[in-house]
């Protein structure tokens, strides 16, 4: 699998940052794609780094070809401003990079979702991740990897209100989650990314792939 090009979009992220990192330690990666809004300060003789407006990307991305290609991107209904700007990066931007990425030959796509996804939710944050879970599967990759953590911890380049709280909280009531509730145990987003990681060195696979808290913990071991 040596010689191989993989693509980050999010990588200023916690899930793609550590994405990031390990895609250009790999040996399998002679070349290594970070798609960002704003510089990174990270310098490896294997990154190309890509400042695009994401406003722009199927342009901008028209004749980049990857074998892998990793979204990482996500933001909150908070920090968004509204719920259509929200819409705009975790659907618009998201599906955008894949329908590009599809159309240039990518084989396989790997995509974190999020635990609770369904375009018919009630709940608007899991319908929009449901949208694009269902867009993107339409798209038809060879091979389509779907990641659903459910609250993801770890350090972030942003503070997100409320978060320090949600971390202490987990760390309570996460030896209770066990059985049918494993699927909501929190999850770093280091291992999210090492499991991303590791699915795309696997032997080449077909179809689409779920992977939740215990599979990403299956990984890891």
């Amino acid at each position: 699998m040596a010689g191989k090009t993989a693509i980050v979009i999010g990588a200023t992220g916690l899930v793609g940052g550590h994405c990031l990192s390990l895609l250009l330690a790999s040996p399998t990666y002679d070349r290594v794609i970070a798609v960002t809004r704003r510089p990174l300060k990270m310098r490896h003789e294997k990154l190309q780094v890509m400042e695009v407006p994401f406003d722009q990307l199927g342009e901008e991305l028209v004749d980049v070809k990857a074998d892998h290609a990793f979204c990482c991107l996500g933001t909150t209904i908070r920090k968004a401003g509204t719920k259509a700007e929200f819409h705009k990066v975790d659907y618009g931007y998201a599906f955008e990079f894949a329908h590009r990425m599809q159309a240039n030959g990518t084989s396989h796509f790997l995509l974190v979702s999020a635990l609770g996804a369904n375009p018919g939710s009630p709940i608007f944050y899991n319908r929009v991740k449901g949208m694009l879970e269902m867009d993107t599967r339409a798209l038809g990759f060879s091979c389509l990897s779907i990641f659903q953590p459910s609250f993801l911890v770890g350090e972030r380049a942003e503070h997100r209100k409320g978060e320090a709280f949600g971390i202490r909280l987990s760390s309570i009531i996460a030896p209770l989650l066990r059985g049918p509730l494993s699927s909501t145990h929190p999850v770093a987003g280091a291992d999210v990314a090492a499991a991303m990681v590791a699915v795309a060195q696997q032997p080449a696979t077909t179809g689409t792939h779920l992977y939740r808290y215990k599979d990403i913990q299956a990984l890891l071991a």
